[in-house]
């Protein structure tokens, strides 16, 4: 599975998404982004943070800065300013099949970086992607649609 952190729902926010979940807002220190995490089960929420909040065994870490919180108890926590330091609230997510990915990936047909907290937590969404290729080297100016063999 995979997550959209670039592709806002700019006509919902977290203070109206725990109101309408009846979870009391005490102490929300801002009002996190909602972004559309892709195109699969769009009434599922993930909240993408920092490593620095972990709900064991219901957070999941990915890698050495991120981690990830699906359930009821990280939008409480939200709401009580006692979550996350930094975090982006996902509605849906992208999926593949068995093989599919990495068939794409032997196609070319994604681009990969190493993971970001800056750029996926700090960058407006219109800069993600550009900032993401310049990390591997490629400036998006240069890109075709127009694709060869050499």
């Amino acid at each position: 599975m995979g997550l959209i952190v670039n592709k806002p729902q700019p006509q919902l926010k977290l203070r109206s998404l725990l109101e309408q979940l009846d979870i009391s807002v005490k102490s929300l220190a801002h009002d996190i982004p909602v972004q559309f995490g892709g195109p699969v089960d769009e009434t599922r929420g993930f909240v993408l943070h920092t490593n620095d909040y972990m709900a064991s065994p219901d957070t999941l870490p990915i890698g050495d800065h991120f981690a990830m919180t699906a359930t009821r108890t990280i939008l409480q926590d939200l709401a009580n300013g006692k979550g996350p330091e930094i975090s982006l609230l996902v509605l849906g997510y992208s999926g593949w099949s068995a093989g599919q990915l990495e068939a794409e990936l032997l196609q070319n047909g994604w681009l990969i970086c190493d993971p970001n907290v800056e750029i996926v937590f700090g960058l407006a969404n219109e800069h993600k992607w550009t900032a993401a290729l310049r990390t591997i080297g490629i400036d998006p100016l240069m890109l075709s649609s127009q694709a060869g063999r050499a």
